[in-house]
C-alpha cells in the first residue's frame, strides 16, 4: 500500500465529514499516522477506525481525532494539556498547531513508544510524563487549551482550574460505554459555557478524578 496516497485519501474524506480547520487538516496531511500504530497494522492507520495499540488501550479514529483539534480552535501560540497519551498521534497533531503540549499517559509502557515516535519526528515541543492524568498537570497551569483523550463520569473540577481565562476544555463526557464530545469554553471573566457534539466512544479516563479500575 501507498501509505502516503493512503493518508490524502484520510484527509480528504476528514473534509467531507466537516473537518473545515485548514491547520487541522494541514497537519493529519503532514504526520505519518502509521508509526504510531504497530507495523503489522501501517495498512490500516489511514481507515477512519481506532486500532489497538496495547495494554487494552486504542489510537482513536482519524475523524475524531480531527474534530476535537478543531474543536479547540488553536491559533499556534497556546500551552496545551492533553490528558492519556496513548500511543502519541493526538500529542502529535497538537504540537504541530500549537506552542508547546504538555501530555500524561498513566501507563508506562504506551508513554515510552509515545515518546520516541514523537522524537523520531523531532517534535521537542512536547513534554510528557507518565502518572495520573485525572489530576492534570498543576505546576505547569494555567493551560490555553486541554484536551482528553478517554471517556469520563463528569469533568474534573481540576481540569476547570487549570484551564487560563479565555481557554477551551474538550472532553468526552458519559459512562463506559458512550459519550458525548463537550466542549467548555472558559470566560475572560471566569464564567463557563457548555457546548455538547458529537457521540464518540472512548476507553476509560481511570484515575482519582475519573473511573477507578474496577468500576
Amino acid at each position: 500500500m501507498n501509505l502516503a496516497v493512503a493518508r490524502k485519501r484520510m484527509v480528504a474524506e476528514l473534509e467531507k465529514r466537516g473537518i473545515v480547520d485548514r491547520r487541522v487538516i494541514g497537519a493529519m496531511l503532514d504526520l505519518p499516522r502509521h508509526i504510531f500504530v504497530e507495523e503489522a497494522m501501517a495498512d490500516q492507520a489511514y481507515s477512519d477506525g481506532s486500532l489497538p495499540i496495547g495494554e487494552k488501550q486504542t489510537i482513536s479514529q482519524p475523524y475524531i481525532v480531527a474534530k476535537m483539534t478543531q474543536m479547540l480552535g488553536l491559533t499556534g501560540r497556546e500551552k496545551v494539556l492533553e490528558l492519556g497519551t496513548g500511543s502519541g498521534y493526538q500529542a502529535a497533531v497538537l504540537a504541530t498547531l500549537a506552542d508547546r503540549v504538555y501530555t500524561v499517559e498513566r501507563i508506562r509502557p504506551l508513554a515510552l513508544k509515545a515518546r520516541k515516535a514523537l522524537d523520531s519526528l523531532g517534535l521537542l515541543n512536547v513534554n510528557l510524563r507518565i502518572g495520573d492524568g485525572t489530576e492534570g498537570w498543576a505546576e505547569e497551569a494555567p493551560f490555553d487549551a486541554i484536551l482528553v483523550t478517554a471517556g469520563a463520569p463528569d469533568i474534573p473540577q481540576c481540569l476547570i482550574e487549570q484551564l487560563a481565562p479565555g481557554g477551551r476544555l474538550v472532553i468526552p463526557v458519559g459512562d463506559r460505554s458512550d459519550q458525548q464530545l463537550v466542549l467548555v469554553k472558559k470566560g475572560l471573566d471566569g464564567a463557563l459555557h457548555k457546548q455538547e457534539a458529537d457521540g464518540c466512544r472512548f476507553v476509560r479516563l481511570i484515575g482519582r478524578n475519573g473511573w477507578s479500575e474496577d468500576r
